[in-house]
């Protein structure tokens, strides 16, 4: 066992991806292994990820991270969801929570008996029913209690934050736990001429470094994966046809504990308020709206003045053909891009490497563990990638081209039985590895005008007073939402930045 331990694992590529994954690593390995980093401070990162859904909670912890540590190091502030404006229809918003709709109180699912009461008028929509709204709606947080009996238990919670400084917070745990930093640009790249596997990569200065594993976050350019090894790509844009973002913060805002995301004529724009500015950028299709034309609509809807000069970012909705191939495992945008829509970039970092640790390799490189790392990664992308399609199909919007054409567009089989089955019996179809949650997809299905047409047959057997206990629950919720503090009090108290 020894012999075929692998004994050097060389990351390429730095960023919150190759940082995350130096961390995950030097903590799981925690003897008999290099493990070495190689970045440019010349080449940079793409950064504009401050948005995260709640596993990364998990992942902290399981660092043995201090939160308040983190957030104050970070900037960072809280999140309870995501609130969708203008998608479904104009002039119209829903919200995406962290958690669940109510607390089960029946059989039935709560959106049955929801549904029933609002076709009779006797219910308000669905967000109202919700305590991570009740609290988000006021800009209120504190993480939920343990009393599963409690309204307070219902809901959980992500982070907003710097990407930047995620980064480099998570490279002084690493660093701290013997993961060696190289600063260079990679001239070359040498392959086994046997089997293909990398062997070592040469730097502009000359220097070369040998490894058995390693793993490409080198971002869109995918120096191992795809510039030496053809791995090729799966081009999703016909689906999400979105293409181009510019990006650019501003000054701090209202401190809302939840993202917004705005659907724009061709695209949509976030507003991520953290503790020192606003992330915000606009997501576009360059088919149907000009560059300039995206950066106007951009700067002149920020909720306070620029702090910078807006970027633009081009990219290729898809994923490669293989997440691991031979040695080399892709990890982050090295591996395939969804546009942030569901916050879930940094999220697919985390699930490649807690696929790593749990299929972690020999030398030998067996087939079947790479198989089947492979099989899950590409069941996991497919299905947020469904997700996201999910909320381009689901409009009634037909004021532009965009919008005509995702409401006709044709979507994949997997994803249109998902839609056809919650339309005719208001049940959620859930596939393998599927990240988002039942409140997920019942959010954006009721939020985007799909209404079941009919409740489940159970509701007629069962001796339930809905209605009254909708009210009760409602009433619940604003009275424990009116008792939380505001998320800035909250900050201040706990886990205020110094900057």
């Amino acid at each position: 066992m020894q012999e075929k331990a692998i004994k050097q694992i060389l990351i390429l590529g730095g960023g919150t991806a190759g940082w995350m994954t130096a961390a995950a690593l030097a903590n799981a390995l925690q003897k008999n292994c290099q493990i070495t980093l190689i970045e440019s401070e010349q080449i940079g990162t793409v950064g504009v990820g401050e948005a995260t859904i709640p596993p990364i909670r998990t992942f902290n912890q399981s660092l043995g991270i201090n939160e308040a540590e983190f957030v104050k190091a970070t900037q960072g502030t809280f999140k309870l969801g995501i609130e969708f404006i203008n998608w479904g229809k104009q002039q119209h918003s829903y919200f995406h929570p962290f958690g669940s709709y109510g607390r089960a109180f029946d059989t039935v699912n709560l959106h049955h008996y929801w549904l029933d009461a609002f076709k009779q008028g006797k219910a308000s929509r669905l967000d109202d029913y919700c305590m991570a709204w009740a609290a988000a709606k006021n800009n209120k947080f504190a993480p939920p209690i343990n009393d599963a009996r409690n309204v307070l238990s219902t809901y959980e919670y992500a982070y907003h934050f710097d990407a930047g400084l995620y980064a480099q917070f998570l490279r002084q745990y690493a660093q701290q736990r013997g993961v060696k930093r190289i600063e260079g640009k990679v001239e070359s790249v040498k392959q086994n001429p046997a089997n293909e596997h990398i062997q070592a990569v040469t730097l502009t200065n000359g220097q070369s470094y040998n490894a058995e594993l390693f793993i490409d976050c080198s971002g869109f350019r995918g120096i191992l994966i795809e510039q030496t090894l053809k791995t090729g790509y799966l081009n999703w844009q016909h689906w999400l046809p979105c293409d181009s973002a510019w990006a650019v913060p501003s000054e701090s805002a209202e401190l809302t504990p939840y993202t917004k995301s705005i659907a724009h004529a061709a695209g949509w724009q976030w507003r991520i308020p953290l503790q020192h500015r606003t992330g915000n950028g606009h997501v576009f299709c360059s088919q149907y709206m000009s560059d300039q034309q995206a950066q106007d609509i951009l700067m002149e809807n920020l909720p306070g003045q620029a702090l910078a000069e807006p970027r633009l970012l081009k990219f290729t909705t898809g994923r490669r053909n293989l997440f691991w191939n031979k040695n080399v495992i892709a990890i982050g945008l090295s591996s395939g891009f969804l546009e942030p829509l569901e916050s879930t970039s940094i999220h697919l970092i985390q699930a490649g490497i807690a696929k790593l640790l749990a299929l972690f390799p020999d030398k030998d490189f067996a087939q079947p563990v790479i198989d089947e790392y492979n099989r899950i990664a590409i069941a996991e992308i497919e299905n947020i990638r469904d997700f996201l399609i999910l909320h381009y199909k689901l409009t009634e919007r037909d004021d532009s081209e965009l919008w005509r054409y995702c409401k006709n567009m044709q979507i994949p089989q997997s994803l249109q039985y998902k839609i056809d089955h919650f339309k005719n019996y208001g049940r959620i179809i859930k596939g393998e590895m599927d990240l988002f949650a039942h409140a997920s997809w019942l959010a954006v299905h009721i939020g985007q005008g799909n209404l079941p047409q009919q409740t489940d047959p159970l509701m007629q057997y069962r001796q339930v007073n809905h209605v009254e206990w909708l009210q009760k629950l409602k009433l619940a919720m604003d009275s424990a939402a009116a008792k939380l503090p505001s998320q800035q009090s909250f900050i201040d108290r706990n886990c205020r930045a110094n900057y």
